[in-house]
């Protein structure tokens, strides 16, 4: 079965927006459990624009699904994540002035440092996952450096899903999810993924474990209502 889990980064956007705590983080994250999430993600970045540290630590007490922390495994991120010691950590490649992700790793060039980041992570028991581009190769050499999976960074799929169609812009993440499985390793996939385009990514990768879905999901949720939202991203990854 694959795997929802929700990221909550645009829920603590709002609440940031005015200060206070309307819409309460925490409440919303309980009540995507309660909805059929199967796990929240959050990423917290350097400058707290949406979630903060605080947010992190009051999540770890009540959240009874998966807790996936994604973030750039700077020595303050470690810290946070080797004290809340999540289900997961997701190591993203972003730069703190970063918007949004917008690439994997080169597991290549950054191959030694992932390996003493994935080996601290793996020795307080947290699962490790490397973001990642569709490349076979960049696949491989997370393997390598240890990581438990590979995130298939899927913008360039959302994009090619509506430019080129859905056959030509899944190829490369089918070549890249069965290099990941050939490699032993699990396999998640996030960014762009939507309503629109996730039914058939899961068709085509059907062994995935795990999708991680924000904006889209959030966004939809404003029309739909976010109970009514979950359940048709649920029936996506059926």
């Amino acid at each position: 079965m694959t795997r929802l889990s929700v990221n909550i980064n645009k829920i603590a956007t709002l609440r940031n927006a005015r200060g206070g705590n309307n819409p309460d983080v925490v409440k919303t994250a309980l009540d995507c459990e309660k909805f059929g999430a199967d796990g929240i993600t959050v990423h917290p970045r350097p400058d707290e624009r949406h979630i903060k540290r605080h947010d992190v630590y009051d999540l770890k007490k009540v959240l009874t699904t998966e807790f996936n922390i994604e973030g750039y495994p700077a020595p303050d991120f470690m810290e946070l994540v080797t004290k809340i010691r999540p289900a997961q950590v997701t190591l993203v490649p972003d730069t703190p002035e970063q918007v949004t992700s917008n690439h994997g790793w080169n597991t290549m060039n950054y191959q030694d440092f992932l390996v003493d980041i994935i080996s601290e992570l793996k020795g307080n028991g947290i699962r490790t996952s490397v973001f990642v581009d569709a490349d076979p190769r960049m696949v491989e050499l997370a393997a390598k450096a240890g990581a438990d999976r590979v995130e298939l960074y899927t913008e360039p799929y959302a994009t090619n899903y509506l430019e080129l169609g859905p056959e030509i812009a899944v190829k490369p993440f089918v070549v890249a999810a069965r290099k990941a499985r050939e490699c032993g390793m699990g396999l998640n996939a996030g960014h762009d993924l939507s309503l629109v385009n996730l039914k058939y990514l899961k068709e085509q990768i059907p062994w995935l474990d795990e999708v991680s879905i924000g904006h889209a999901l959030i966004c939809d949720a404003l029309y739909l209502g976010l109970e009514k939202t979950i359940s048709e991203y649920k029936k996506c990854i059926i």
